[in-house]
This record gives structure tokens, C-alpha cells and sequence, in this order.
């Protein structure tokens, strides 16, 4: 039967990236880019906006971030705080309508120890799961297989914004 190749090239972006994250915040890019199907962004609220994951977990994966810049949930403060948990909520709607998943996680992390990326900036993670859709790629190769692309996706949730 020979090799079998399964190519992810949306992944050599990530790969390539800086890895500082104390200097650049891709976060606030999305916010001046004027193409929010390129940029991926969702929706925004006047405090808070979201985004699809460029490098999700499963697909439908979103990030809820508040518009400025602030690294903890005490740093918000009322009237962010409730526009960013409204917001996280709607989010939940919007998947649970558009893909019907049989679950959601919805998770935060706080700090470079705790997992953050860009520990900088706070965002909520919030991906829809389906029974079964875990199997042995992600434990033996590595790899996470997604159904579509995100560009497609996006299309699919904008519908229900």
C-alpha cells in the first residue's frame, strides 16, 4: 500500500508564527482588518467581538475576546464583563443552531501555564463537540482532522449572527 499522507497546510502558518507573545497581538489585527471573511471575524458587540479559531480543536471552534486588551477577567470591568459573558453566550446559540452539536466546551485560560497562547489578550474558547469525534489521530499521529474548511464554516455561522 505504500506512505499515506494526510496534509494540513493551514497548519504551516501557525507553525512559521512568532512566538513571542509579548510583542504582537495578532487579536488586534482582526479588529483594523476591514475583510471579516478573511479575518474570520464572526460577529462584534460594542464591547466584545468573535472569531473563528484559525487553529481550532474541532471545527465550529470560536474565541470570544473583549476589544481591549486586558489579560485577566478582573481586568474588565461591568460593562465589559457582561458584554463579554452575553457574548459568550450568544456564540453558544449561534453553534448550537448552525451545527447542532451533541456537547460544547467553553473554557478559559489564564496564563502562559494554564495553556493561553497569547496570554495577553483574554479570550474564551468555546468548541462544539459531536459523540465519537475523537480518534486515534490526535493520540498516535498528532494530528486533529477537521470536516471543513473555515472559510466555508464561516459562511455556515454567519448565517445565524
Amino acid at each position: 500500500m505504500g506512505m499515506k499522507y494526510l496534509h494540513a497546510y493551514w497548519r504551516m502558518s501557525y507553525v512559521d508564527a512568532p512566538k513571542d507573545p509579548t510583542t504582537h497581538n495578532p487579536f488586534l489585527d482582526i479588529l483594523d482588518n476591514t475583510n471579516e471573511r478573511q479575518s474570520l471575524l464572526l460577529f462584534r458587540t460594542p464591547l466584545s467581538f468573535v472569531i473563528l479559531n484559525k487553529y481550532p480543536y474541532n471545527a465550529g471552534h470560536l474565541l470570544v475576546l473583549p476589544r481591549r486588551e486586558v489579560q485577566d477577567l478582573e481586568q474588565l470591568d461591568g460593562e465589559e464583563q457582561v458584554d463579554f459573558f452575553q457574548t459568550i453566550t450568544r456564540s453558544e446559540g449561534i453553534l448550537r443552531k448552525a451545527l447542532t452539536p451533541d456537547g460544547i466546551n467553553i473554557g478559559i485560560n489564564l496564563g502562559t501555564a494554564a495553556g493561553a497562547g497569547i496570554p495577553k489578550h483574554l479570550h474564551c474558547h468555546i468548541v462544539p463537540r459531536w459523540l465519537g469525534d475523537t480518534n486515534f489521530m490526535p493520540v498516535i499521529g498528532e494530528t486533529k482532522v477537521l470536516p471543513m474548511a473555515l472559510e466555508y464554516l464561516w459562511e455556515i455561522l454567519r448565517k445565524f449572527v
